[in-house]
């Protein structure tokens, strides 16, 4: 169905990760490609005074830890990508730049913040020159348990 699927993982539970990944193993052509794609929000630098230099390799590392074990824990072959920005801008140039037909995340539930500044998914929706899909589905709190939660969540 897709040659290429920008897979963005955020900081939702892990039952939210496992469901993006198996739908986007499920619409990868044989042969195609997965990218699961996290983004670290920047940090400005004059927040930084009290955080050793290291603190951005160190989450980028821990990130892409994370999403590799999952990913192998999920039997599903993917790249990871960890990048420091602005969510929406490097989700749509990540699809620019890898020619994705496809990005693929979830959505949550709306807050004030979404009202006055957007959302990352209306963003990317608005922006991306591929389609888009966005996991509407919402989680219940008691099919994961707090471990669960905790390996993505931390992202």
């Amino acid at each position: 169905m897709y040659r290429t699927i920008i897979c963005c993982i955020g900081m939702g539970s892990r039952q939210t990760a496992k469901r993006l990944l198996h739908r986007a193993a499920a619409l990868v052509d044989e042969g195609g490609t997965i990218v699961v794609m996290h983004v670290l929000e920047n940090i400005p630098r004059h927040h930084l005074t009290e955080i050793p230099e290291e603190f951005e390799t160190a989450a980028i590392i821990d990130a892409e830890r994370k999403l590799a074990s999952l990913c192998k824990e999920l039997d599903i072959r993917a790249m990871i990508e960890v990048r420091i920005g602005v969510a929406a801008s490097l989700l749509v140039s990540t699809a620019r730049e890898r020619s994705a037909d496809l990005i693929l995340l979830s959505s949550h539930v709306p807050d004030i913040t979404d009202y006055v500044f957007s959302s990352i998914v209306e963003k990317v929706v608005r922006h991306a020159e591929c389609s888009v899909l966005i996991d509407r589905r919402r989680d219940h709190a008691g099919e994961d348990s707090a471990a669960q939660t905790e390996d993505v969540a931390s992202l």
